[in-house]
C-alpha cells in the first residue's frame, strides 16, 4: 500500500467513529451500558475497547508501547472516550505525516507482556487498526439496533460517495 492510500483508510476510519460518536451522542447512559451480550457486553465498553485499541496500536507504531489498554471505567461517559479518540486520532494523523512509502514497508517490532515479540510491517499493522475498529463499529450498529436505534452508515462506501460529492 501506499502512503495515499494509508492516509485515505485513516481518513475512512476517522469519519466512520466521528459519526458513530455523533449518533450515540443522544443516547441516554443507561442504553449505552446495558449489557447487550456482545463480546464486550454493552456500546460504552466496545467503543472504549475500539478507541483503546487504536491508541495502543498508535503507541506501538511510534515507538512507544503502552503496556495496556483503556477500560470502561477509565473512561466511564461518552466524552471521555470522544476525548480519548480526538486525542488518538490527531496522533496517528501526525504519525502518518512522518511517513514515507518507503517507510510504510519496513516493519517494527513490539514485545508483549506474555514475553513474546511479534515484528509487524507498519502498512499492514495500519490496515490491520482500520479493519479492527471497522469490526468493532459493526457490532456497535447492531446494539444500536436492537435498542431501536437507526445507526449511520459507516461504509466504506458511503465515505467515498460523501467524499466525492455524490451522497
Amino acid at each position: 500500500m501506499t502512503l495515499q492510500e494509508i492516509k485515505l483508510l485513516h481518513a475512512f476510519n476517522s469519519w466512520a467513529t466521528n459519526r458513530l460518536f455523533d449518533a450515540l451522542a443522544p443516547l441516554p447512559p443507561d442504553e449505552l451500558t446495558k449489557d447487550m451480550k456482545s463480546s464486550h457486553a454493552s456500546i460504552h465498553a466496545t467503543l472504549t475497547h475500539l478507541v483503546g485499541a487504536e491508541k495502543i496500536w498508535l503507541s506501538r507504531l511510534a515507538g512507544m508501547p503502552e503496556k495496556e489498554m483503556i477500560t470502561a471505567a477509565e473512561v466511564p461517559t461518552l466524552s471521555a472516550v470522544k476525548a480519548v479518540w480526538e486525542k488518538t486520532g490527531f496522533g496517528m494523523a501526525q504519525f502518518l505525516g512522518t511517513m514515507t512509502d518507503k517507510k510504510l514497508k519496513g516493519s517494527f517490532s513490539v514485545a508483549y507482556p506474555t514475553g513474546k515479540t511479534y515484528t509487524y510491517v507498519y502498512s499492514q499493522a495500519i490496515q490491520h487498526l482500520v479493519n479492527h475498529s471497522t469490526y468493532h463499529r459493526g457490532q456497535i450498529v447492531a446494539m444500536m439496533r436492537q435498542l431501536g436505534h437507526a445507526p449511520p452508515k459507516t461504509d466504506l462506501i458511503a465515505f467515498y460517495r460523501e467524499t466525492s460529492g455524490q451522497s
